[in-house]
């Protein structure tokens, strides 16, 4: 893949993917929506889903706003490390069990757009190639994009259409 392919399938597939994520939960008709699943699962409802998606976003905000003002950013978290993830997004879910749904799409959606926003703001070849940027280390930007958009759009997917599917079989 050239970095210009490698930019636009980054813009493609994480547009893609949202608007799929998005369909998906908008199809369920609206009483279902907020519903639980009973799982032993962290993610019990969409509204889960979509915070978790919304806080690791803002995540990836704060990574670049600190790496690109030349500060080393902390990652995942301030207080966390790589192997406390469980933890870190167990505290993700504690923290927004009392936002609504409605609110739910509403940041998720802005934050979606915010992300989006700067990927474009890059050229091809500062997203492409490695080590570009000094925040991103030995890595590139595509990998914290595509990280934090179309790849946990698809591990979203995945989860709300179990949800969905177990929606459907419920009265």
């Amino acid at each position: 893949m050239t970095g210009a392919e490698g930019k636009e399938r980054l813009i493609l597939k994480s547009e893609e993917a949202f608007q799929t994520l998005m369909n998906l939960i908008t199809s369920i008709p609206p009483r279902k929506r907020k519903e639980s699943i009973i799982t032993d699962e962290r993610d019990k409802n969409f509204r889960d889903v979509l915070m978790h998606l919304y806080e690791w976003h803002s995540m990836l905000e704060r990574w670049y706003r600190e790496g690109m003002d030349g500060d080393e950013p902390s990652m995942p978290a301030p207080g966390y490390q790589w192997r406390d993830i469980g933890a870190l997004n167990q505290k993700i879910w504690d923290d927004y069990q009392e936002v609504p749904l409605n609110k739910a799409i509403k940041k998720v959606t802005k934050s979606h757009t915010r992300v989006m926003d700067l990927i474009n703001r890059h050229s091809t070849e500062e997203i492409m190639t490695k080590k570009y940027v000094k925040w991103t280390k030995t890595s590139h930007l595509y990998s914290y994009f595509a990280a934090n958009t179309y790849k946990h759009y698809e591990w979203a997917m995945r989860k709300c259409e179990k949800m969905a599917s177990e929606m459907e079989g419920q009265p």
